[in-house]
């Protein structure tokens, strides 16, 4: 149900149900939060490209077969712990996590797209809310996610009209990065996480974290995160330290 590929420092997750169009059964949400969480932990990985398997979606979000036959599987929309809750799992990893979007991210899957830190979607990409026509209100983050990445007036149309937004619209939108040709899908990744690893991950993690709880809070707030932190990181600083990564830089622009 879930496959792992590691090169190097980055690590590709592949959510392997391409049957159910990717669905995230009882059993692959496990999978995958013991994955992110032995990712997470491991000094050899600074970044993960997250996709799922085929052309045809990226994932569907909940199984709904499984939903429909039993009654403790609906806990799952709302659940808060990451075992079970797979956009709990992708946000415990305090390394970048790339998604690559690939096929249709539906209804949960469209709630795991938006725990990515970057998203780079095929031609073949679609996004939609349908937790309104199934009946379900959305308990992973979507329903205040949504608005505050594309505006609360589009937030709305999608949400509740459960239509497709196709990927040319998504990147007009601001909602994915960039859209690619199909075949260019997973090498952009590759290629957008190579750089990404390029910088020490203990500095991915921390740069990522003082972005992400600021962005959670007021804008006040977060320039009193960014004060706090950066402070006392900085205060550790060497000149040294200063000059090697200068030189690297150097090294980097010359190749590019």
């Amino acid at each position: 149900m879930l496959t792992v590929e590691k090169s190097g420092p980055i690590a590709v997750v592949t959510l392997n149900r391409p049957e159910a169009m990717n669905a995230l059964s009882k059993v692959m949400r496990a999978m995958l939060h013991t994955v992110m969480f032995e990712l997470d932990a491991d000094p050899a990985i600074s970044v993960v490209v997250l996709t799922g398997a085929g052309q045809k979606a990226f994932t569907a979000g909940l199984d709904l077969k499984e939903l429909g036959s039993d009654p403790k599987a609906m806990s799952a929309a709302n659940d808060q712990d990451a075992e079970s809750n797979p956009v709990k799992a992708i946000e415990m990893c305090r390394k970048p996590v790339i998604g690559a979007i690939n096929g249709v991210a539906i209804t949960g899957g469209f709630e795991l797209a938006l725990a990515c830190d970057v998203l780079i979607a095929s031609e073949n990409a679609r996004f939609a809310d349908t937790h309104a026509r199934v009946g379900i209100m959305p308990g992973w983050g979507l329903s205040q996610k949504l608005s505050r990445l594309i505006g609360i007036y589009r937030a709305k149309e999608l949400s509740l009209t459960g239509n497709f937004l196709d990927a040319k619209t998504a990147a007009e939108w601001g909602l994915v990065n960039r859209v690619v040709p199909v075949a260019d899908l997973m090498p952009t990744a590759l290629k957008l996480a190579a750089d990404i690893a390029s910088i020490p991950v203990e500095t991915l993690s921390f740069y990522k974290s003082l972005i992400d709880d600021g962005f959670e809070r007021s804008f006040r707030k977060g320039l009193e995160i960014e004060h706090e932190r950066s402070t006392a990181h900085n205060r550790k600083v060497t000149p040294a330290a200063v000059e090697a990564r200068r030189a690297q830089i150097q090294a980097r622009g010359r190749t590019q």
